[in-house]
């Protein structure tokens, strides 16, 4: 099997980490010899920003507000997972990134620099109240109303145009799964369009 690339995309709520990690698991019971990176960077962003320099107190105070993290902190996250981690015979799988079009430009050049053969984009579609009623189900901290609406708003006006840089450019193979069935159905079709 080829060193597979995918990359989800989906509003908060829409099950793209869940469904991240039972990618995992499958490619781990075909694959077992290929080490599988996963990336997902606002988790590595949050441990990230428990260090002790200027630059992660910098952006600890851009968390810590709910502000806008400059393009460049994402970037150098990758950039930083990339060097230290990719050879040529793992698994990559993103999720989640990258969430600005700019971003996309850059992770796009990254792919080819590494040479990375058929890159999947999975875009998981979800309706906003679909998504609104899996975030209060979660009863995380940090969804009330006002940041599930933000994030909503944030994903349409930002992550979509850096989805459509993917849906429109050929060297990616682009699907779209329906997000709104269980967890089962939803690996199931995501499984069968990516063709493993």
């Amino acid at each position: 099997m080829i060193p597979q690339t995918l990359i989800l995309f989906g509003p908060s709520g829409s099950g793209k980490g869940t469904q991240a990690r039972l990618l995992i698991e499958k490619l781990n019971s075909i694959d077992s010899t290929k080490k599988i990176l996963y990336l997902e960077t606002g988790e590595r962003l949050r441990e990230f920003v428990k260090e002790a320099s200027l630059t992660a107190k910098l952006a600890k105070e851009v968390l810590d507000n709910g502000g806008l993290m400059p393009e460049f902190m994402p970037v150098w996250i990758w950039t930083e997972f990339f060097v230290r981690h990719l050879s040529e015979e793992e698994h990559l799988i993103i999720d989640g990134s990258p969430r600005r079009s700019d971003e996309a430009g850059v992770l796009d050049g990254a792919f080819k620099f590494y040479k990375r053969e058929n890159p999947i984009i999975i875009s998981i579609q979800v309706s906003n109240d679909w998504a609104r009623e899996r975030m209060h189900g979660r009863k995380r901290n940090d969804d009330n109303e006002n940041e599930i609406e933000e994030r909503l708003t944030w994903y349409k006006d930002n992550v979509v145009p850096a989805i459509d840089y993917f849906r429109n450019n050929s060297y990616y193979k682009f699907i779209e799964i329906n997000g709104e069935q269980s967890i089962p159905k939803v690996h199931k079709e995501i499984l069968e369009k990516i063709g493993i």
